[in-house]
């Protein structure tokens, strides 16, 4: 015998409500009260606007690997922004942290600064839009509280309509999370403990400073070198391939090129160091290898059976980090 069907009522249409619909669990009653499931109603805009992932989020930004860099692999850094309409009354300045405390989306202190959070979960597609849309609302934040986090639309700015996309992008790596609080030096009490233990957390880090967005950082048992790079992906491999073949891959004795990350539409070379290597011990080779590297793009000839062989395992030790 046939299921007889539900009869279609006015409560099935999504009801109109004056305030943000907030994210429920799929199987809900979704919030503005129409009856449904939240994932049959509301959800299915979050869901559009998840699926619609953009590859390059901060591409149009400057120096757009080191964006990628502190969002996914430094762990204490700050960079100070511009905005292209200069900055509001009341705010002197605009901070972009790796993280703040409580992984607060951002943050408006006291004196009225904003400082934005890089590394944290976003509900849509596109990072460059949710991190534009919670920098307009700390900007307008009152002064000495947190901004949350929200669920955004489709529409509105993205970062590269609100910051000076020509000025410079200068990050400060830290050593710590000092920077969280104002006067640090002088903490006590929970906001100390808590520094030091995100501090104890954090893997110590360097940016080189001869080449573009490579990072230095030591582990317990090796360093490494992760270097963002905007080349393209295709390019690239066989370029690191051909290298690789000719022995001529590595920043010195004992370094190896492992593999690589792709993050936000870039590939991240790494290479493994001895423990030994620090950060100043790798500019001069880094260098070097930047420009075998720019020779090996330039080369247009097919790839030899090795070097095949040998983008083939440099494409399967590949991670992805988003």
């Amino acid at each position: 015998m046939a299921k007889k069907r539900r009869p279609q009522t006015k409560a099935a249409t999504p009801r109109a409500t004056d305030g943000t619909i907030p994210v429920v669990g799929a199987r809900e009653p979704c919030p503005c009260n129409s009856g449904r499931r939240y994932k049959a109603c509301h959800g299915r805009e979050a869901a559009h606007a998840v699926a619609e992932l953009v590859q390059r989020p901060f591409e149009g930004l400057p120096n757009e690997a080191d964006w990628v860099a502190l969002r996914e692999l430094v762990p204490a850094a700050t960079v100070e922004l511009a905005l292209k309409d200069g900055l509001p009354e009341g705010v002197p300045s605009v901070t972009l942290a790796t993280v703040l405390p409580m992984a607060w989306p951002a943050l408006r202190r006291d004196n009225g600064a904003v400082l934005l959070g890089l590394q944290n979960d976003t509900a849509s597609g596109d990072l460059s839009r949710d991190l534009a849309d919670t920098l307009l609302r700390a900007l307008e934040a009152e002064p000495g509280t947190p901004v949350a986090a929200e669920r955004v639309g489709t529409e509105g700015p993205r970062l590269q309509d609100l910051l000076a996309v020509e000025g410079p992008f200068e990050p400060v790596v830290h050593t710590g999370f000092e920077f969280w609080v104002e006067n640090a030096e002088n903490a006590t009490g929970e906001v100390a403990a808590s520094l030091d233990r995100a501090n104890a957390a954090a893997i110590p880090t360097v940016r080189l400073n001869g080449v573009d967005a490579a990072y230095w950082c030591e582990t317990p048992e090796k360093n490494h070198l992760r270097w963002v790079m905007t080349h393209p992906e295709e390019k690239l491999l066989d370029a690191l391939a051909r290298l690789y073949v000719a022995g001529t891959a590595s920043l010195g004795e004992g370094t190896r090129l492992v593999g690589s990350f792709r993050a936000h539409g870039l590939t991240v070379p790494v290479w493994d160091l001895p423990s030994t290597v620090r950060a100043e011990d790798v500019e001069k080779p880094a260098a070097a290898f930047a420009e075998r590297l720019t020779a090996a793009l330039a080369d247009e000839t097919p790839l030899t059976a090795d070097e095949r062989r040998a983008r083939g395992g440099l494409t399967s030790r590949q991670i992805t980090l988003h």
